[in-house]
């Protein structure tokens, strides 16, 4: 059996420099597309996604999340603090309780567009 029959590749070398160059120049530094990589690796979680729906129609503490979504209160702990970490979603004090928000709408539209895809 010969496995290179089932890979895609070029007939021949031809390469298009004026391509490369262009889409090099437009390339975001490593760095940068490491950082993207992990924050796309936050959504890799259903219930860190479930959480995020949660703060879509209202702040909220971890009580009142973990009721929501039948879990304990330390697992929505865990998962708030990688959200917070990733500047996904925010905290104030209300006196002793905490309440979570989206960060911005930004959290919201990568949502929809991910659902948007999904549901192509």
């Amino acid at each position: 059996m010969n496995i290179e029959k089932d890979v895609e590749h070029c007939e021949y070398i031809c390469l298009h420099k004026d391509v490369i160059d262009q889409v090099l120049s437009h390339m975001p530094e490593e760095t940068q597309l490491y950082d993207l990589a992990e924050l796309f690796k936050i959504f890799g979680d259903t219930t860190r996604i479930k959480i995020l729906y949660v703060l879509f129609q209202a702040e909220m503490c971890v009580c009142d999340i973990a009721q929501l979504l039948n879990m304990s209160q330390s697992a929505i702990s865990h998962q708030l603090r990688i959200l917070k970490q990733a500047k996904l979603v925010k905290s104030r004090r209300d006196g002793k309780t905490i309440f979570y928000s989206l960060s911005d709408s930004h959290v919201r539209a990568i949502i929809d567009q991910g659902f948007e895809h999904i549901e192509e």
